[in-house]
């Protein structure tokens, strides 16, 4: 069987198992398998395989019809132009996140705290922007700090990052003038409606906080101000109904200038605000 021919064969079996894009995970898995990068798989398709990849491919093709993420497959996954080794102990980077990203690097920061870091994708992309910038990652996970930590080795800021296993601000000292989250906000009952990749792959406390989605808004408005520089910002990612709740929380914690910035389907995204000088909370 020639490249193309087992390509087009495994495309068939991810259609019939319901992936939704069956044609590109066959290309992607099929280099992976020959351990090429993808742009090259055009060249090898009049090949016959061979056996070794064959069977790598097969096995590859069997766990993505059970849904298996392709990232999870090849270990990897991109973002924001950088490639994140990734497992099933953190959430998958996700290109919506890519619009708190640039919303944080729309004005200069010196020191960042990322809260629930999970693969470091937000605060590895930041420090690796801002070069003379430094930060702290927490995750109450210790698989997801080791995670986070290959991944600021990996992208050399592995010097200007420190990564703590932390209960939100438990374990945290200092201030910021920055601080950027992504936490679990999707409620209990939402669950059931993700995709089968998500819900049955990616770490649920990374999804949810087993309530109505807001418990960890409600912990981090509580610690913002105690945490943040006088005129500090926070940016934090929302699900796209959230954006009215989470204002609320950050006004009552004395925070101004809050906003709401949408992503690139115009969905609600990320909700940013700042500390003034009357916020309560200074060290």
């Amino acid at each position: 069987m020639t490249a193309a021919q087992a390509m087009a064969s495994a495309a068939a079996r991810l259609r019939a198992a319901g992936v939704s894009d069956p044609a590109r995970d066959a290309r992607v898995l099929l280099a992976h398998a020959a351990r090429i990068e993808a742009s090259r798989v055009t060249l090898i398709a009049p090949e016959e395989l061979d056996l070794d990849i064959a069977e790598r491919y097969d096995q590859l093709i069997s766990l993505r019809a059970i849904r298996v993420p392709v990232s999870h497959l090849i270990g990897e996954r991109e973002f924001y132009g950088r490639r994140f080794k990734v497992s099933g102990d953190v959430l998958d980077p996700r290109p919506e996140t890519e619009c708190l990203i640039e919303a944080a690097l729309a004005q200069p920061f010196d020191r960042v705290l990322d809260l629930g870091l999970g693969s470091g994708c937000i605060l590895v992309t930041l420090l690796a922007e801002q070069p003379l910038a430094t930060g702290v990652g927490v995750d109450l996970s210790e698989a997801a700090c080791l995670q986070a930590s290959a991944n600021a080795v990996l992208h050399r800021v592995e010097e200007r990052a420190e990564i703590l296993q932390s209960d939100w601000f438990a374990s945290v000292d200092g201030q910021f003038d920055l601080i950027v989250s992504n936490p679990p906000y999707i409620a209990l009952d939402e669950m059931p409606t993700l995709s089968d990749e998500v819900r049955r792959h990616e770490p649920e406390m990374a999804l949810t906080d087993g309530g109505d989605g807001l418990g960890a808004y409600r912990v981090l408005a509580a610690g913002l101000a105690q945490h943040l520089t006088t005129e500090g910002r926070v940016l934090l990612e929302i699900g796209p109904t959230q954006a009215q709740a989470v204002q609320a929380l950050l006004a009552d914690a004395g925070l101004e200038q809050i906003q709401v910035i949408r992503d690139l389907d115009g969905r609600d995204r990320v909700v940013s605000a700042r500390k003034s000088e009357k916020t309560g909370g200074d060290r």
